[in-house]
């Protein structure tokens, strides 16, 4: 199975966390095994969904409940063109910090909203992990993960991927 990371980061947690499931996920030798890329999100369009496989977005979120500014040209690319991206499936795994009520994991909250309106089809529920929680993020998502990598699979076995 293809995995495509989309990493939207400020300060790089959220890369890193995309580099631990990457490190926890790639194998593409074994059989039925993965194969990762991990790409953040500078300078890309909405033309990244024509790539095979799932997706999964790792995505901060910065200033009024804002995708960060490396993520910002996908989600306007996104945004204006509109494409139909019912082919795909996707995972989104969101960062904030919930003293931030308002606008708390409003990064991945975008992003999924936006996927699911074009028509692709997630893969479980949406991550929001929480900074203020004591829990490390690549704590968090290595253990999610393991559930998560197995319900993608299960989608790109079906064909529906």
């Amino acid at each position: 199975m293809k995995l495509t990371l989309l990493v939207g980061t400020m300060t790089g947690t959220a890369q890193l966390v995309a580099q631990e499931l990457e490190l926890v996920w790639d194998n593409p030798g074994d059989d039925g095994g993965v194969q990762v890329t991990t790409l953040l999100m500078d300078r890309l369009d909405s033309s990244v969904f024509a790539r095979a496989g799932v997706f999964l977005v790792v995505t901060s979120t910065y200033g009024q409940g804002d995708v960060p500014d490396n993520a910002k040209a996908l989600y306007e690319d996104l945004r204006a063109k509109r494409p139909d991206l019912s082919r795909v499936r996707y995972g989104v795994f969101g960062l904030g910090d919930r003293t931030y009520t308002e606008t708390f994991n409003f990064g991945g909250k975008r992003f999924d909203e936006l996927l699911g309106e074009l028509g692709a089809r997630r893969i479980g529920e949406r991550v929001q992990h929480d900074a203020a929680s004591g829990v490390l993020p690549e704590e968090m998502a290595t253990e999610w993960g393991e559930g998560w990598i197995a319900l993608a699979k299960e989608a790109a076995a079906s064909g529906v991927s």
